[in-house]
């Protein structure tokens, strides 16, 4: 008996269906909805530490930027609908967006200053799809933040390493600078940031 393919859904049906207030959450990859995994003790360890420093220095420097809890990101003409682990917000273009207020939803790069994805077991995701679809929107700035050294070697070398990897869109096109060990980050978006790789990696350490 040959078994039906699993029914594409549009973005829109995506939206419709998300339950509220749900412990589960799901991604939209090309109209196929997807469960996303809960995350290890260390991913949400790094993640926090990154949203509580980035939040220290939008507030210090009085920035138009917030970081909200949940936000779905959309690349254009695609049944898509990402949730990054940490997005900066700016509040400002918030008007331009259309589908803020029905369901929390950017579409537009000037809105997203820096994304961030902390890598876990589906870390393809993060150094495939998200990379073409980030890049495709224009979003500026996305870390991919590989504490665990979970990536291809092609990605962080061999000896696999953790790395972050910072790509920032220069002519339409992503240019990746990684660091390791206790090199100092380098931010676009926050040149006032003061921390080495091996402070966000140990953020998970016990």
């Amino acid at each position: 008996m040959t078994q039906a393919p699993p029914k594409l859904v549009t973005f829109e049906e995506f939206i419709d269906c998300l339950p509220e207030n749900s412990g589960v959450r799901y991604e939209l990859h090309n109209g196929n909805i997807v469960e996303i995994a809960q995350p290890v003790g260390e991913h949400e360890e790094v993640t926090g530490f990154l949203t509580i420093k980035l939040s220290a220095l939008i507030d210090r420097l009085n920035l138009p930027y917030s970081i909200p809890n949940k936000v779905i990101v959309k690349p254009p003409q695609k049944d898509t609908g990402y949730f990054p682990n940490i997005l900066v917000l700016n509040r400002a273009n918030l008007i331009n967006e259309p589908l803020w207020k029905k369901a929390s939803t950017l579409t537009n790069a000037a809105s997203i200053p820096l994304v961030i994805e902390v890598v876990s077991t589906n870390w393809r995701d993060d150094y495939h799809f998200k990379y073409a679809d980030y890049e495709e929107i224009g979003i500026p700035e996305y870390w991919i933040v590989d504490y665990a050294a979970l990536g291809g070697r092609n990605f962080i070398g061999n000896p696999k390493q953790p790395t972050i990897s910072i790509c920032n869109l220069i002519d339409g096109e992503y240019r990746i600078n990684k660091f390791q060990n206790n090199e100092q980050i380098v931010s676009q978006t926050f040149p006032d940031l003061k921390l080495t790789a091996n402070q966000i990696f140990q953020a998970g350490a016990v």
